[in-house]
Formats: structure tokens, sequence, C-alpha cells
């Protein structure tokens, strides 16, 4: 299987480092990286359209990287259109620094990155680590190598995979979920510079979930999360109803 990995923490965050490391151990996988050569987080599915897309190839044990002066989205398109790579079989965006859950993931440049993928034919996930403190990535990684060797990944879609920043004997299990909706309280805090000058530094913490169902309240509960999204945004009982 060739899978392209990529996401928006940079080519050489550890995050990816770690996933390619820990899946270039198994012969059955071939690896080629496409990433930012810098943090591209909350980038959402911008792309880049009025200046040049510069890019630098790296090589790691006969692997090719590519580090992309572009967005997620950018790097995947990239690869996928722009033939820099042969075409994989699966795009992988993480593994993340930090959580993708709930509404959030119209922000995300991890999953903007992944679904960039499925819109252009490719199976994707996305992958993310639930903390911004954490930075052991080893049981998150040895995690996707598994639920690769599990699964059958020809039919187009996107899983989007969070997994508890705990040792692996701490996981409660797996959840199969559906997307929470993430609500943030004091989402903005107003402060004044030396200057006297008003200005606002968005902030905030996340409100705790209730819905037994949802991404957000199994990473909660210490589980981890798998959540099957689709590209296709249409309210299809208002559509119904309209015509």
């Amino acid at each position: 299987m060739h899978i392209l990995l990529t996401n928006d923490d940079g080519l050489f965050a550890k995050g990816l480092q770690t996933l390619w490391q820990v899946l270039a151990e198994d012969d059955s996988f071939e690896i080629s990286a496409v990433a930012p050569e810098s943090q591209k987080s909350a980038t959402g599915h911008s792309i880049t359209l009025a200046e040049p897309i510069f890019v630098t190839e790296y090589q790691k044990k006969g692997q090719k990287g590519f580090a992309v002066r572009g967005n997620p989205a950018d790097c995947v398109k990239l690869a996928l259109q722009g033939e820099i790579i042969a075409r994989p079989d699966l795009v992988i965006s993480g593994i993340n620094n930090g959580p993708n859950l709930g509404t959030d993931v119209f922000y995300s440049g991890t999953v903007s990155a992944a679904m960039e993928g499925v819109l252009l034919g490719v199976p994707a996930i996305a992958v993310s680590l639930a903390s911004f403190a954490e930075d052991n990535f080893e049981d998150a990684a040895h995690f996707v190598r598994h639920f690769l060797s599990q699964k059958n990944f020809t039919e187009v879609g996107l899983l989007n995979i969070n997994i508890p920043a705990l040792p692996k004997k701490d996981w409660k299990g797996i959840k199969y979920t559906k997307l929470g909706k993430a609500v943030y309280q004091n989402v903005f805090e107003h402060r004044l510079d030396p200057r006297g000058r008003s200005y606002f530094w968005q902030a905030g913490s996340l409100s705790p979930e209730t819905d037994p169902e949802t991404d957000l309240y199994a990473i909660q509960k210490e589980y981890v999360s798998i959540t099957p999204m689709h590209s296709d945004l249409t309210d299809y009982r208002k559509l119904n109803n309209m015509t």
C-alpha cells in the first residue's frame, strides 16, 4: 500500500515523523510525505492561488518527503494533481498535535488535508492526539499501523480519529462516533496594549459534552474516537421540504 502522509504542523513535526518511522517498519507500506514547511494549524481548507508554491525535496531511508510552502490542502492537491509522487492508495493526515473534534473540524488543516484526498478520489484518515501538551506519539502511531492492518480502504471516504493523550494501557477502548458540537466559553479575552489600544486574544475553554454518541464525549471518557465523515454538506431534509 502506498500511503501519502501530510499534516498541518509541518513536515518535520514530531507527530508526522513518528508515524512515518513506525509505518516504514512494515515492508507492506510505501511512504511518501508531502506536508507544509511550517506550522499551518487552523488554516481550514484554504488553498494558494495568488502566489507560487515552492517545494523542497528530502529523502528519508529511500522514501520521499516534500516540504511545501503552502497550506495542508495545497500539499494534497500538489501530490495528487501535480504528480510529484505516484498516486497513493491512502492519505493519512497527522498525527496532529492537539484534538480535532466536533465542529472544530471545519477549521482544521489536518482534517481538511484528509478531505482533499477524498475530494480527489483517495480514501483518507485524519489522526490527532487529543492534547496540546503531550508529545509522545508512539502509542498513537502504533495504533494507526495496527488499524491499517485490520481495515480495507477500497471505499473512498474519511475517518477522523482522535486518540487520548494517555499510555495505551489506560485507553478505555474504541468508540465509533458522530461529530459533537464544540462549544467554547469566554472565547475572546479583551486586553489593552502598552499604548492603551484595545485588542482581543482568542482563547476560551471547551464546555463538557453530554451526548454519549459524540467524539467529544468519547475523548472525555478516554476512548479512541473514530468518526466517519464525507464532503456532502447538503441539508437533504430541508431540500426535500423546498421541492
